[in-house]
């Protein structure tokens, strides 16, 4: 009994040393950080309050940027659209691969992992990356903006997929091969009715994780919301780079609100 005490107490030691390593060179990373970069921590908090009052005093919508709204309301239309373009298309041929590299589905072993590190390449290049090797062959257009979108898309959507067919669809699958069914019988009559609603859920939140995203993509590609917020700002109209951000928070607070009911219906 003391044994097993004198074991748990010294795996417990060896637990809070191993976290107060962990964290104090996390500390000392931080420290020369700021060293190198030249950062001062105690300054840089002490200007958070007047960095805020900055942008209250001059972000604030005015009587004169309500004129604005029309134009700013006609480019975040466009940015919702290709938002949800992107994760149509994505959805389509992101559920076509996650059947061929799932475990549970996948045709054979190579191709599940060609199917994993398809996935994971798109998933792991960052999203401004993809927009910004893009414009080098589509120039500055709509088409570069949801390519980009699509593409990081694509990798969130194989991955999530692939984890859904796994997790929901493996005892359907084998009651219906068992009965003697077929390969295609097997995906269209057991792996796609049973994971639907998982998969809406994912296309939902992509939806609008998308929206955010467009707009940081628009900045680049100079489309949609972002092209209409970096014009506003960088001509110094910042009552009118105010109601584009105003107008961008309450599409997204009401596409997640739609989502969430949506959810509760279907889940």
């Amino acid at each position: 009994m003391n044994g097993s005490k004198l074991t748990a107490a010294k795996y417990l030691g060896h637990k809070r040393l191993v976290q107060s390593g962990v964290l104090l060179l996390v500390g000392l990373i931080y420290v020369v950080g700021c060293y190198l970069l030249k950062f001062d921590t105690i300054q840089g908090a002490l200007s958070i309050p007047k960095a805020f009052s900055w942008l209250a005093i001059n972000f604030m919508p005015t009587h004169e940027s309500m004129s604005y709204l029309p134009q700013i309301l006609n480019k975040l239309f466009e940015t919702v659209l290709m938002a949800i373009a992107s994760v149509v298309v994505a959805a389509v041929i992101a559920i076509f691969f996650a059947i061929l590299g799932s475990k549970v589905t996948g045709i054979n072993k190579f191709m599940q992992i060609l199917v994993r590190g398809i996935a994971s390449f798109f998933r792991n290049i960052p999203l401004v990356a993809w927009a910004m090797i893009l414009l080098f062959s589509f120039k500055q257009s709509n088409f570069t903006g949801f390519l980009a979108l699509l593409l990081m898309t694509i990798g969130f959507l194989i991955r999530a997929f692939m984890e859904i067919i796994e997790d929901e669809a493996g005892e359907a699958m084998l009651a219906l091969k068992a009965t003697g069914a077929s390969y295609f019988q097997v995906i269209f009559q057991a792996v796609i009715p049973q994971i639907i609603p998982s998969l809406i859920s994912w296309i939902l939140y992509m939806i609008e994780n998308n929206v955010r995203d467009a707009t940081l993509v628009g900045i680049l590609t100079g489309t949609g919301i972002g092209f209409i917020f970096d014009l506003y700002y960088k001509s110094f109209r910042f009552d009118a780079a105010g109601i584009t951000v105003l107008s961008i928070i309450v599409v997204v607070i009401i596409l997640e609100t739609l989502s969430n009911q949506i959810r509760k219906v279907i889940l």
